[in-house]
């Protein structure tokens, strides 16, 4: 039986990243056929999060998973640490004395219960008995007016309850929903270009980013890499500093930054430059555009892995449009206007437009398969493989935003 696990980011009011809704995905006519399936897929859940690492996956956050109604009464919540997980009951649970009193021993034993969709059952004759159970309630901003909005929050909150925003677009319905009382925030409204005209990119920067464009074409200009490095002097003992590291450490003394690029090798390096213009965009405390930056190195991967394993020559370039596709977010503005300044192949260029080419092609499905929607379009690789691609891509950009700049 297939379980695939992915990950969305759940913000505070500060627009720090608290915890991530873990979303497992298998076959929709067996995941759950009844309680045997349950049972079966209960272990599949575990033994998944024990190979990829709960604490990988979460990088030691807290965890939101939903559960069934049989996966509840079945106490799999129980194998988890409280501290470590969010027990989510997911609407179509139904609401009866069983749940209430499984619910209260979960509360017993330290663990946090949110509530998600809860309108679908709001009327239940349980529901104010299973309230006083409740520490969250997740709220569809897509499905729910903003009268409905601010009354569940006049409704709740003297419950001790703390109300999350989940499907929050826009910036502006982040701020409505931050203004209105609600505590934490769900969606991708970090990934909307917020436009401010005054922005600009950076000489060194752009110098970055002619390094990065040279790097993804098919017989790179070292020479040229190496001259553009040597008259950057912060970038030259960044590199040499870099050299010197345990993992990289020559056995012969360094005599040139040409020397250097070849011993680190272009693949390498490639990382090391992206990462560079990243801590250059924003300060390493920028908590708020900390997940942008991590979300741009997941999807570069992701491009990369499926270019790669469908036989597509090059996979560079791949990688660089999913690396570049936040980048309108990190710069605060338009994505045409920050397309101007870099260096990129017409092709990259096309795709981050939204202009239908091979690269725009696998950075949709790798987008999908980050909002594991991957059924929405028929990507062509099996849902075992896309689950391989989206842990080891998520441990690359983990591993890779450790990289220290300085």
């Amino acid at each position: 039986m297939e379980v695939f696990v992915a990950r969305q980011p759940i913000f505070n009011l500060k627009e720090e990243v608290i915890a991530y809704e873990l979303l497992y995905r298998g076959s929709n006519e067996n995941a759950f056929p009844d309680i045997d399936g349950d049972q079966a897929t209960t272990e599949v859940i575990i033994n998944s999060f024990m190979n990829i690492g709960l604490q990988d996956l979460s990088e030691g956050k807290q965890c939101f998973v939903n559960f069934t109604e049989s996966l509840l009464k079945s106490k799999v919540p129980t194998f988890f640490n409280p501290s470590s997980i969010v027990v989510e009951i997911l609407e179509n649970v139904e609401i009866d004395e069983e749940l209430i009193f499984t619910c209260k021993e979960l509360k017993e034993l330290g663990y946090t219960i949110a509530l998600d969709d809860f309108l679908v059952q709001e009327h239940s004759h349980y529901f104010p008995k299973l309230l006083q159970f409740i520490d969250i309630i997740k709220v569809d901003f897509l499905q729910t007016t903003k009268q409905i909005q601010r009354e569940l929050v006049r409704k709740y909150r003297p419950h001790n309850i703390k109300l999350l925003a989940e499907k929050v677009e826009t910036r502006e319905e982040f701020l409505f929903a931050k203004h209105a009382g609600y505590t934490y925030f769900q969606g991708y409204f970090f990934s909307r270009p917020n436009i401010i005209s005054s922005h600009d990119i950076p000489v060194y920067l752009k110098t970055y980013y002619h390094i990065l464009a040279e790097l993804s074409k098919t017989e790179p200009d070292i020479d040229m890499i190496a001259s553009s490095i040597e008259h950057d002097i912060s970038m030259s003992y960044k590199l040499l500093k870099l050299i010197n590291s345990p993992a990289f450490r020559p056995v012969n003394k360094i005599q040139s930054i040409k020397q250097a690029i070849v011993l680190l090798g272009l693949n390498e390096l490639k990382k090391w430059i992206y990462v560079l213009s990243l801590k250059s965009i924003k300060d390493s405390d920028d908590h708020d555009m900390q997940e942008v930056i991590k979300l741009s190195l997941v999807r570069g991967k992701l491009c990369e892995q499926i270019a790669h394993y469908l036989g597509y020559a090059h996979s560079a370039p791949y990688m660089l449009t999913g690396m570049f596709s936040l980048i309108d977010t990190l710069m605060h503005r338009s994505i045409s206007e920050v397309l101007e300044d870099l260096p990129l192949s017409d092709e990259i260029q096309d795709a981050l437009l939204g202009r239908e080419n091979n690269l725009h092609k696998v950075l949709v499905w790798s987008i999908l398969i980050e909002k594991t929607k991957w059924e929405i379009e028929d990507i062509p690789i099996s849902k075992e493989v896309i689950n391989q691609f989206y842990v080891q891509a998520i441990e690359w950009a983990s591993n890779l935003m450790k990289v220290r700049a300085g």
